[in-house]
Order: structure tokens, then C-alpha cells, then sequence
């Protein structure tokens, strides 16, 4: 089941888990030699050998719920992270409600319109996920690499990773099709890959070679794994767009 988001201009990070002292201590000691983050309290530790896990995957799995409508991805994402930062998850039918009586940033009308068929581009807009955050109380951006400079905060993997390991929750929009290994059906007229889903990315772990997700698309969504190059690829279609809290 594909969360269809527009994608014009178009859709969080973990729960962060506390270092051991040892594993802080060894990121204290070793720094840019290791990929580490910030060292501060908080900041996870290696996960063995030079690979580092960003983000706390497992913390972030509960919140994980499988959408039952076909367009809604984004909010469903957005649920899941306010779940996993006020420990009160709306349930989906809440979110919806939600999205259908706020105002849009990006059209006219309410963030959400259910479809009355499925269509290529229907759902909601990646850059109206901050709105839907804000409602409660939860202040995030919306950005990508073409919008980096003016928002001021960056895209790709290095930023993602630094945003999980300093406790923020972080959308991206993706091809739900590349990460599922799927033939891809929405493409640019270029013939690649188009940004059409909205997951919530929970964890990086460089040793391992894979991103953790929420995806609210797949029945097996509940911290997928999805190796560093496809994720890349699939976040690609969209220009490494995300939404980032703060």
C-alpha cells in the first residue's frame, strides 16, 4: 500500500538512546576519527567497530501503525512522530480529522482531501507535515537541497544522521517503490524515480550498511531495514527533501 503524497515540491528521527558511559567515553575520546556526533549527554555510542548506530530504532518501533487508507503517509508519519515525542500517538482517523480542518501552507483548501479515486500526485503535501506538527506543539522545517540555503537547514545523509543523533525526529519523502524493491510506477519525465511516500526515519547504523524506518505503507513497516544505497536512491526522487524537528 503506497501513502500517495503530491509531489510538487511534495512526505522522526528516533527516540535517541542514552550512551553507556564506556560507549560515550570512547566518543569523547575518538570523535571525527569514529563518525561520531556531538558528543553530549544523549549521543549514541558506537555500535561496534567503526560503525556508528544513529538514532534508537528500537525505542522508535512501538509507534510504528500500518495506514489503512492509501493517501495518507504523511499523516501517518506525522502521528507517529508525535507519538514518539509526547508518548500520546493520534490514531489515524484523529490525524486525518486533523489535516481535513487545517489550512494548507502549499494550496488552497485543507491539507487533506480524500480522493474520491486514487491518482498519481493525490494525498497530502510533504511541506504541510510542519502545520500538522505544530497543532501540537511540535516546531519543525521542511526542507530539501534545493531550499537548504533559505531555511537554513541542510539536507543528505550527514545531516540526518547528526539530526538522529541529537534527538530529533525526522520525515523524509521517498519512492516507495525503490525502497520496496518494486517496479516503479511514478517517475519524472525523465524517467526516474518521483518522491510519492512519506516514512519516518528512526536510525542509521554505518556499520551495518542500513536505515531504519516506520513505514506506515508496508504491512512489514515496523522498523524496516532498507540498505544505505536504495534508502539514498529512493530519498533522491524527492532532492533529499525531509522535515526535521526541532
Amino acid at each position: 500500500m503506497i501513502g500517495m503524497a503530491t509531489t510538487a515540491r511534495t512526505a522522526g528521527g528516533a527516540v535517541l538512546a542514552g550512551a553507556a558511559a564506556l560507549g560515550l567515553a570512547i566518543g569523547l575520546a575518538l570523535g571525527p576519527a569514529m563518525g561520531t556526533a556531538d558528543a553530549t549527554p544523549g549521543a549514541p555510542g558506537p555500535a561496534s567497530g567503526e560503525g556508528m548506530l544513529y538514532g534508537d530504532p528500537a525505542a522508535a518501533a512501538p509507534f510504528w501503525r500500518y495506514q489503512e487508507y492509501d493517501d495518507d503517509c504523511v499523516e501517518m508519519a506525522v502521528a507517529d512522530v508525535v507519538g514518539e515525542l509526547t508518548g500520546h500517538q493520534p490514531s489515524e482517523q484523529a490525524i486525518i480529522k486533523l489535516a481535513q480542518s487545517t489550512p494548507s501552507t502549499v494550496h488552497s483548501g485543507p491539507v487533506y482531501t480524500k480522493p474520491k479515486k486514487r491518482k498519481p500526485g493525490s494525498g497530502t503535501s510533504f511541506e504541510d507535515e510542519p502545520a500538522l506538527l505544530a497543532h501540537y506543539g511540535i516546531r519543525a522545517v521542511d526542507t530539501d537541497k534545493a531550499s537548504a540555503a533559505k531555511t537554513g537547514v541542510p539536507t543528505g545523509m550527514n545531516a540526518l544522521e547528526q539530526d538522529l543523533a541529537k534527538g530529533r525526529r525526522v520525515i523524509v519523502a521517498v519512492n516507495a517503490e525503490v525502497i520496496w524493491r518494486e517496479p516503479v510506477e511514478d517517475k519524472t519525465r525523465d524517467g526516474e524515480p518521483e518522491s510519492n511516500h512519506a516514512v519516518v526515519v528512526t536510525g542509521v547504523d554505518t556499520e551495518a550498511g542500513v536505515v531504519h524506518l516506520n513505514d506506515s505503507g508496508s504491512e512489514d513497516g515496523r522498523d524496516e531495514q532498507v540498505p544505505i544505497d536504495i534508502f539514498t536512491r529512493s530519498w533522491a526522487s524527492g532532492d533529499d527533501e525531509m522535515t526535521v524537528t526541532s
